[in-house]
């Protein structure tokens, strides 16, 4: 595509685009970098390199990926599982370990446990009847989430898709009423890659319709995903520049979050794996500020939060977090904030932080600005001792 195309319908100039292709622009805002990729018609991921090249054994969770795709490809076939599945009780204990995973940001163990996982919960539906059959499905659906979410860490599009289509199918036949808006969530996702913000707050806006009698009754997970999903939708609407939107759909999740911290039945184990909380509410704030370019915004919300509801959060959620105040401080002009908050990232969820392009994005801005810097300085000091050249 022409620079002058591509800058007519990015509303830039063609000289942002020249320079952003030789690599003088920084893509730190993920809805930028999906809205040139939507508009190059390629995936975000062959803009930059991702899965970005590392070493032999780093690069080992790939093999791993592909028996996970195996697994998801013959999800209607009769499953290679010799013996007697586990209970789904059992199995469900198993998703706890992953869930732990997951808040440690621990995507490559997550993808190392999947293969055997996804194919005893299949047999099981196999052989199962009634409850204990939806139960296999239901641990299959979110032991898709599970890849999905890894999957987008680690940067495998095509697990991606393929862990999204089968929570979709096997939420279906779960029982569970709100594990279909769990798959649409995942979707939600997926469809910013291509910048479908439209599409996708009308999977969210569906999906939120599906859960709302749930929710209205007060029904703990339906409240956690409903707010989830407007979190969700929250960032969609922001990178749709729908800022008002954007506000409303954080208001809507402090309210959810609000009587989620105040139900008062018995304990309901978090088995869709949403991890919703009033921290989390807040941290998006922040991301929802930022995605409209308003770092200004986003320093004053984080001066407002709470430390130790941060620390609360998950490591994964953490480390977000961090990488976004690193984004702000960057932008608004202190590097030396920034690299703090990027450090923090990087020694709460190291795998996490080094597989993520904001993170690295930031990272080249800053080393770009102090290279910068530091040639003025010296360019300067020449100048002053009238060196030649």
């Amino acid at each position: 595509m022409p620079q002058a195309d591509l800058a007519a319908a990015l509303g830039k100039s063609q000289g942002w685009v020249s320079k952003m292709e030789r690599g003088h622009i920084e893509l730190d805002r993920v809805g930028l970098l999906n809205l040139i990729a939507s508009e190059l018609h390629v995936h975000p991921n062959d803009l930059i390199g991702r899965p970005y090249n590392s070493s032999p054994g780093e690069n080992g969770w790939q093999v791993t990926a592909s028996s996970i795709l195996r697994e998801l490809r013959r999800y209607d076939l009769t499953p290679v599982f010799d013996g007697t599945p586990r209970s789904s009780g059992d199995l469900w204990q198993e998703m706890t370990r992953l869930h732990r995973l997951r808040d440690a940001a621990a995507n490559v163990a997550i993808l190392r446990v999947l293969p055997d996982l996804l194919r005893e919960a299949r047999a099981l539906a196999e052989v199962a009847t009634g409850h204990e059959r939806e139960e296999a499905y239901a641990v299959y659906a979110v032991a898709c989430k599970f890849a999905h979410t890894a999957a987008h860490a680690l940067g495998h599009p095509e697990l991606i898709a393929m862990a999204a289509e089968r929570a979709v199918w096997s939420a279906r036949l779960s029982g569970d009423p709100v594990m279909p808006s769990l798959a649409d969530w995942m979707r939600v996702w997926d469809m910013w890659a291509t910048a479908d913000w439209s599409d996708s707050l009308t999977l969210s806006d569906k999906a939120l319709t599906g859960i709302q009698d749930d929710y209205d009754r007060g029904d703990l997970p339906a409240l956690r995903m409903w707010g989830s999903l407007q979190l969700r939708a929250a960032v969609a609407a922001a990178r749709a520049n729908r800022t008002s939107e954007a506000e409303d759909r954080i208001g809507y999740a402090q309210d959810a979050a609000y009587r989620v911290s105040n139900y008062q039945g018995p304990p309901v184990y978090d088995r869709h794996s949403v991890t919703f909380s009033t921290g989390n509410v807040q941290i998006h704030a922040i991301s929802v500020a930022l995605e409209a370019g308003d770092q200004i915004k986003a320093l004053a919300i984080n001066r407002r939060t709470s430390p130790e509801v941060v620390a609360d959060l998950p490591s994964s959620r953490q480390s977000h977090h961090h990488m976004d105040l690193a984004r702000a401080w960057l932008w608004d002009g202190n590097r030396d904030k920034a690299l703090v908050e990027l450090e923090t990232a990087e020694r709460i969820a190291p795998q996490l932080v080094r597989n993520h392009p904001i993170a690295r994005s930031t990272l080249r801005s800053i080393v770009y600005a102090e290279r910068a810097a530091t040639r003025e300085k010296l360019r300067r000091m020449s100048d002053r001792f009238h060196l030649d050249g």
